[in-house]
């Protein structure tokens, strides 16, 4: 059976929008008829980029880290465009390493604020101008965000910390903007298969990507708060 969602005159902001997950976020937005805002520090003709754009992307290189550009970029989106319906907070990266007594400070404020800062900073910012629309909220955590673990225990807080997050904006937004988040589990990139064995079992992210479109969508109106698996066929 096939779904297809009508996203015909709504914006959606996709951070992140470079990556693997992003780049299938925008194409899924995009395919359903949305105007997308893609959202990424790497440009769109960057070797590493794998965006591809067309006249319903409108990519905007900003700094998500940097609460002065989050704000500047909101106003340029509204301003273009009129409006912010849709906000998919996919900006983050992944590191292994130490026990915490031997994490570097640096690696740990790293993954803060690439995986944590910029979800709130962007949600923020984006509030205002979402509860005109009664607009949603979809970020990326993940599957091991759920317990502790070693050899990436910073990664996995930032992460538990997307949870949070998204619980917080779905409480405090009751009835105004709908705030939810996926945890998928290792998702199929060519960055993961660079370091790790492929298997069956990582998750495609176009299929992450149609699930937040789900979760952006009408048919997603009573649900708000959700922390949604996205595990592949495990």
């Amino acid at each position: 059976m096939s779904v297809t969602f009508d996203f015909s005159d709504r914006v959606a902001i996709v951070t992140g929008a470079s990556g693997a997950l992003g780049s299938a976020v925008v194409a899924a937005f995009r395919e359903a008829g949305a105007t997308v805002c893609a959202v990424d520090i790497v440009p769109p003709d960057d070797e590493d980029s794998l965006l591809d754009t067309d006249d319903d992307t409108h990519f905007y290189e900003a700094d998500l880290t940097d609460e002065s550009a989050v704000e500047t970029l909101m106003e340029n989106v509204v301003s273009g465009h009129g409006r912010i319906d849709c906000l998919c907070n996919v900006a983050g990266t992944w590191r292994g390493g130490q026990p915490i007594e031997e994490t570097d400070l640096g690696e740990f404020e790293f993954l803060v604020n690439v995986n944590l800062k910029s979800a709130f900073l962007a949600s923020k910012h984006a509030l205002p101008h979402l509860r005109e629309q009664a607009g949603a909220i979809v970020s990326v955590s993940a599957r091991s965000s759920l317990e502790g673990g070693e050899g990436d225990g910073p990664y996995r807080i930032t992460k538990a910390g997307i949870r949070i997050l998204t619980e917080t904006l779905a409480e405090e937004n009751l009835g105004t903007v709908r705030a939810n988040c996926v945890m998928p589990s290792v998702l199929d990139t060519p960055m993961n298969r660079e370091m790790m064995e492929p298997s069956d079992d990582w998750v495609d992210p176009a299929d992450v990507a149609r699930t937040m479109l789900f979760l952006c969508s009408d048919a997603a109106s009573v649900t708000s708060g959700a922390a949604v698996p996205v595990y592949g066929e495990a």
